[in-house]
């Protein structure tokens, strides 16, 4: 069972990760800072339309302060989303502002409203964690999703992750007359082997989503992260398989009844090669992410020591243990899909 028993402690972005963000334009003036949207004046909790506290927080801002900070909300999702286009923000509304006090990077999620046709969206803004951009990062480069983000100092800015949490689909979902559950086992495999890979810890069901496709004959299903706070930074190998966390037990025991040991392996083999491929065709920029998360502090030294000897035991290979730092041990555990 996969146990996270601590508090993960935040990282701030070092002078060469700024670097490698500003190269890769992911490093961007904003009109805004994340202290700025502590100035709020009051707050009252938010409840899901069964009435249900989400712990979420809706927060209230002194008038004299509304405007400005409205007007650079809707500027910087302009930004996220076409490239600062002014003609867009003229159609758009701040509807809401919430905050989520107990999460690592204590984040902002801002509802964003078109007056034309009332759709919604929604952006984060959170406290720069290095260890989070480097696990948007690696799902960028290493994963079939594009990551929408950017920084700027110590403020960090998300685009939202569209899906069912996977707690609430496997509360409500399994039973559906059209689930597929050999397609979504599938997909959890190829999820499970992705974040062991890259080592993106803490996936339990309230930190991944899935989406859920029609095609012509049947449903397809994507397995999302969207918390990489625990980017390479516990000691145990379980806590970066998701096969560990009890609260996915409803899809461990699907895949238990609906697949076989060998397509399990066939599964994890065609995402290890997919994972290789992505790594080639982004050798340079995978190069530049890995050389500075190696000079990167990223965890605890004991969590270091503890999780090179459970790799080096799992892989039959003794040389993680020469490994230095996180960082070293992140590009060791890729290069394994490469010699396989």
């Amino acid at each position: 069972m996969a146990l996270i028993s601590k508090k993960k402690i935040p990282f701030k972005i070092s002078p060469k990760l700024r670097k490698y963000l500003t190269k890769y334009g992911r490093e961007k003036e904003l009109p805004i800072k994340y202290s700025d949207l502590l100035r709020f004046d009051n707050a009252f909790p938010l409840y899901d339309k069964k009435g249900k506290d989400t712990l979420w927080e809706t927060v209230m801002y002194p008038q004299n302060d509304l405007e400005e900070i409205y007007e650079a909300l809707k500027n910087i999702y302009a930004d996220l989303k076409t490239d600062g286009d002014d003609a867009v923000i003229k159609h758009l509304v701040v509807d809401r502002v919430d905050t989520c006090t107990y999460a690592n990077t204590k984040p902002f999620r801002i509802r964003i409203v078109n007056k034309i046709n009332d759709n919604h969206d929604y952006f984060y803004i959170k406290l720069a964690d290095a260890s989070r951009i480097y696990g948007l990062e690696l799902e960028h480069l290493l994963s079939p999703n594009v990551m929408g983000y950017c920084t700027h100092e110590d403020t960090l800015v998300e685009e939202h992750i569209a899906g069912i949490p996977a707690d609430q689909f496997m509360n409500n979902h399994l039973n559906d007359a059209n689930f597929n559950p050999i397609r979504l086992s599938k997909e959890f495999i190829k999820f499970n082997e992705r974040c062991f890979v890259r080592l993106l810890g803490d996936m339990h069901s309230s930190n991944f989503v899935i989406i859920v496709t029609p095609d012509f004959e049947d449903f397809h299903y994507r397995l999302r992260a969207i918390d990489f706070d625990q980017q390479s930074y516990e000691a145990s190998k379980s806590v970066y398989m998701p096969q560990y966390f009890k609260q996915n037990n409803a899809m461990i025991q699907m895949g238990m009844k609906y697949l076989t040991a060998e397509s399990v392996k066939q599964y994890q083999a065609e995402e290890r090669t997919l994972i290789a491929n992505r790594l080639r065709e982004e050798k340079s920029r995978m190069h530049d992410l890995i050389d500075t998360m190696k000079k990167d502090t990223l965890s605890l030294p004991e969590n270091l020591e503890s999780l090179k000897q459970d790799l080096a035991r799992h892989y039959k290979n003794p040389n993680f243990l020469n490994c230095k730092s996180m960082g070293e041990v992140v590009e060791f555990s890729l290069k394994q899909v490469l010699i396989h």
